[in-house]
């Protein structure tokens, strides 16, 4: 495959929403001894793309970023010191570069793509060798570049601190990116999965996916107490926390005594969680936030997909030029798993 000199890239030179994304040329630089080249075929749209658009990132954000932490792609070109990869190889990387293995520290934290350092939603994409990591071979690019951060987190979830175990009982939140990879990973290791949504079609996609128990939050407001009947008043081993101050006081109320509350997003808005230290007190639970995964994490998740030939719902791929409208259709949250950007057209 030819090394290009130039490519298109996408960059937010202001912080003012979506529509300030901007395509620019950028030339390609020599690469260092221990360096990947890797040609995007298909990059998916995060929730955290939303904010850091928008200028409502936690974290502080690169002026005039590169968006987009999410890739899979093809190798082009390798430094000289690089032995493990080679022209061809299909790949994706870590969300955070430098996080390896072990527990996240703060100093990984800063080689987050698309925040702190340039992302993923261009053409050709120079990485460190070490961030990289094979893409299972029955997985197309577009499934692939879903992997990198709404699957880590959801595998981190539930198989990181205290793996789940067949039996158990998981409570999945919604049906975006992270619940639907959630959902998929407990069905794959035994577990009996109950999913809440406010669309009955959705729901029907997490009962094809092997989910054993639906609730529309619309049509029971009180979803926390159908858990609780659902699971004979014992509550849930592990809850997927995707809706934030909104949800979190009923998740409180639905997970088993020493229980885990897995913190993950804010997409339901403000709630009121202010009976949080009693309720986490006298029933033990545990709370823990989780922000993407390691390398050795991505290596596990991969083995199970592979094992149990996990293909991850893809609910519409956008071409490269429809960026803008990709950030759009995430933000109305009408999708059911992941939404993909086909940056290659061959």
């Amino acid at each position: 495959m030819a090394i290009p000199t130039s490519f298109r890239e996408y960059r937010l030179p202001k912080s003012e929403g979506y529509h300030s994304l901007t395509i620019q040329q950028a030339s390609l630089r020599p690469l260092k001894l221990n360096e990947v080249l890797v040609k995007v075929h298909a990059v998916s749209v995060q929730f955290r793309d939303l904010l850091v658009a928008k200028g409502q990132y936690s974290l502080p954000l690169k002026p005039n970023v590169v968006p987009c932490s999410d890739l899979a792609g093809e190798v082009v070109a390798v430094g000289e010191d690089v032995k493990r990869w080679k022209a061809g190889d299909r790949v994706s990387c870590n969300f955070m570069l430098d996080w390896l293995s072990g527990e996240l520290i703060e100093e990984l934290v800063d080689s987050s793509l698309g925040g702190p350092i340039d992302g993923v939603l261009t053409e050709y994409k120079i990485l460190p060798a070490h961030a990289l990591i094979d893409i299972p071979e029955h997985l197309s690019y577009e499934e692939a570049s879903t992997l990198p951060c709404a699957a880590i987190t959801a595998y981190n979830a539930l198989m990181g601190l205290s793996p789940l175990k067949g039996g158990d009982t998981v409570l999945i939140q919604g049906t975006g990116g992270v619940s639907i990879f959630g959902l998929q990973f407990a069905v794959a290791s035994g577990a009996t999965v109950i999913v809440t949504s406010s669309s009955n079609e959705k729901l029907e996609v997490a009962r094809r996916l092997g989910a054993k128990h639906l609730i529309n939050y619309r049509t029971t407001p009180d979803w926390d107490k159908e858990v609780l009947r659902i699971t004979k008043g014992r509550g849930v081993d592990h809850v997927v926390e995707v809706g934030g101050a909104g949800t979190l006081s009923r998740s409180m109320n639905c997970t088993r005594v020493a229980g885990f509350v897995n913190i993950i997003g804010f997409v339901s808005g403000a709630g009121d969680y202010s009976d949080l230290i009693i309720k986490a007190i006298f029933r033990s639970l545990n709370f823990r936030g989780i922000d993407a995964g390691s390398r050795a994490h991505f290596e596990d998740m991969n083995r199970l997909i592979t094992a149990t030939n996990i293909k991850p719902v893809v609910d519409r791929v956008f071409a490269f030029e429809q960026a803008a409208e990709a950030f759009a259709y995430v933000e109305k949250q009408q999708h059911v798993g992941k939404v993909v950007i086909r940056v290659s057209k061959n």
